[in-house]
């Protein structure tokens, strides 16, 4: 069991997701950001190893406007020898690596152009962790989409759209649960007509049961099963809600009791989670203290 935290390292005074204005965009300013990330990059994960942080969420804006027309620059030739440096540091050491794309990656969107950028999005994200050398368990997770105003139509679309990704998108592609539109039911139809593994937001799960935690087991039980031997171990997502905010809003930082009673409700099954957690690493260190107590049978 694996822990991590997604993208920024707040201890450490160093930006992998520095990006810049596209009206600032060239190929050198490009080049400058790129290779700082990129380094920054390295430092978060060897600080990872050292506090035994095997699981993180690489920033999506590793490369500025990867997936925009105004970015023709062949920056995973230019910068080849660099990203394999980095993915033989994350093999040598077991880390295991996702990325995340925004929110306005739909596949299942109607409108077109909306769905041709989201497939570049994509390709971006796989070229990434291809340019790495990384195997088909670093993943891409990505929600459903939207409903459109039909949600069956809206899952058919996607089904189709998924179809149709290159081989080298959908091995690495994986679909969670959301707190308003797609739950987890709906995600194991999608399943069951793709074949896509399905990461477990167990705060989405919460939320959109409006706090009802006594279903996680036998979700989690049918979850896991989506997942293949090359996919590796299950991925889970875990936050828990911010005292005295709306529903939804994660925490700023980790209620420990909460999160090992997550851990237990997953049923003894091995899996990686990321902590969506405001203060980041600082929880994600927390937490590995706290499980290692916790599974060794401990009292926490």
């Amino acid at each position: 069991m694996r822990i991590g935290y997604p993208c920024i390292n707040r201890s450490i005074g160093c930006s992998a997701n520095r990006s810049f204005r596209l009206k600032s965009y060239s190929e050198e300013k490009l080049i400058e950001t790129v290779e700082n990330n990129l380094d920054c990059l390295e430092v978060i994960l060897r600080d990872n190893v050292d506090h035994s942080l095997l699981f993180f969420r690489i920033s999506s804006d590793l490369v500025p406007f990867a997936s925009h027309p105004v970015n023709t620059f062949p920056w995973h030739t230019h910068f080849q020898s660099k990203l394999r440096q980095i993915g033989t540091f994350i093999r040598e050491n077991d880390i295991r690596i996702s990325m995340h794309p925004d929110q306005f990656t739909l596949i299942n969107s109607p409108k077109q152009n909306v769905h041709q950028r989201s497939v570049s999005e994509l390709q971006y994200h796989a070229r990434v962790l291809e340019a790495m050398d990384l195997d088909d368990q670093a993943k891409i997770q990505i929600h459903v989409g939207g409903i459109y105003g039909d949600k069956n139509r809206s899952k058919k679309r996607f089904v189709k759209r998924y179809k149709a990704l290159d081989p080298f998108i959908r091995k690495r592609l994986v679909i969670e649960n959301d707190d308003r539109c797609y739950h987890v039911q709906d995600c194991l139809d999608l399943h069951q007509d793709t074949g896509v593994p399905l990461l477990f937001d167990t705060f989405h799960h919460v939320v959109f049961n409006g706090g009802n935690t006594s279903s996680m087991a036998g979700i989690f039980r049918k979850v896991r099963k989506t997942w293949a031997n090359n996919d590796g171990v299950p991925m889970v997502d875990y936050s828990s809600q911010q005292p005295g905010e709306k529903p939804g809003k994660h925490a700023q930082t980790i209620d420990v009791e909460n999160f090992l009673a997550t851990v237990e409700a997953l049923d003894d099954c091995d899996v990686d989670i990321m902590l969506e957690i405001k203060d980041k690493e600082k929880s994600a260190r927390k937490a590995f203290s706290k499980l290692q107590t916790f599974l060794s049978g401990q009292k926490f």
